[in-house]
């Protein structure tokens, strides 16, 4: 098992180097990121994990910052119907949330920093913050939330809608890791005019307004590296500005 492999990751640390880092004013992040979610037939169950661990990464690089192991099980009803994608309860999740933030406040963490690459999950750690013993001290870095994202995915996207296993999301796994990337497998959600209604994406009944049979949420054949490294500069961009607000 290779432990620590970026020099900010508690898991290859000492617990009192942990000790000194903190005691030192090192923000504490906590990377929430599905290591078992559907991403359509063309990239893995873990793509949400991949990208929590890579802006992990980049910001405790930027503002020096310790990681905590990435939590990869988390609040995702939209796709249970797809084997292998498991889901907490909301209730379940936030709970969990709050006792590992108020654990990493009580090992005197000056700020918690949780950086979140769903949008499922968005809520229940809004609620885990607001019941955890001092809200003040944590941030919900939103990953896919950030006026830099926003703007830039809007300038590039040319698919009709989207928003999982997209062509958004495929760039950006063709940017970090394409290696874990099957273009040739990559399908896109039947079209509609409208946008598919937010609700669980269905694999098998076709009459569902979020009906895909491949997972895809969008159109992921529209997916190039190059966009990928634009969306990537704008999410660390964001993330590293929400890091540093007061």
């Amino acid at each position: 098992m290779k432990l620590g492999v970026s020099p900010h990751e508690v898991s290859g640390l000492t617990w009192d180097k942990v000790a000194e880092r903190l005691a030192a004013g090192a923000s504490a992040i906590l990377p929430i990121g599905a290591g078992a979610k559907e991403h359509g037939w063309h990239m893995p169950m873990a793509t949400d994990q991949v990208f929590a661990e890579y802006f992990a990464r980049a910001v405790a690089d930027k503002i020096d910052a310790l990681i905590w192991p990435t939590l990869t099980y988390g609040a995702y009803p939209a796709f249970t119907a797809y084997a292998g994608s498991a889901s907490l309860s909301d209730q379940t999740f936030q709970a969990v949330v709050t006792e590992i933030a108020d654990a990493l406040i009580g090992f005197g963490a000056r700020r918690v920093l949780i950086l979140d690459t769903g949008l499922s999950t968005i809520a229940p750690v809004e609620a885990a913050i607001g019941a955890s013993s001092d809200p003040a001290l944590i941030r919900h870095l939103r990953v896919f939330d950030g006026p830099r994202f926003h703007t830039t995915s809007c300038q590039i996207k040319e698919q009709a809608y989207g928003s999982h296993a997209d062509e958004l999301e495929t760039s950006l796994m063709l940017a970090i890791a394409p290696e874990l990337v099957d273009m040739a497998r990559a399908a896109p959600s039947p079209y509609r005019e409208k946008a598919p209604s937010p609700g669980s994406l269905s694999p098998d009944d076709s009459f569902s307004p979020n009906y895909s049979p491949s997972g895809s949420f969008g159109d992921p054949t529209l997916a190039s590296a190059a966009k990928g490294k634009r969306l990537l500069a704008a999410i660390l961009d964001d993330l590293v500005e929400m890091a540093a607000q007061p």
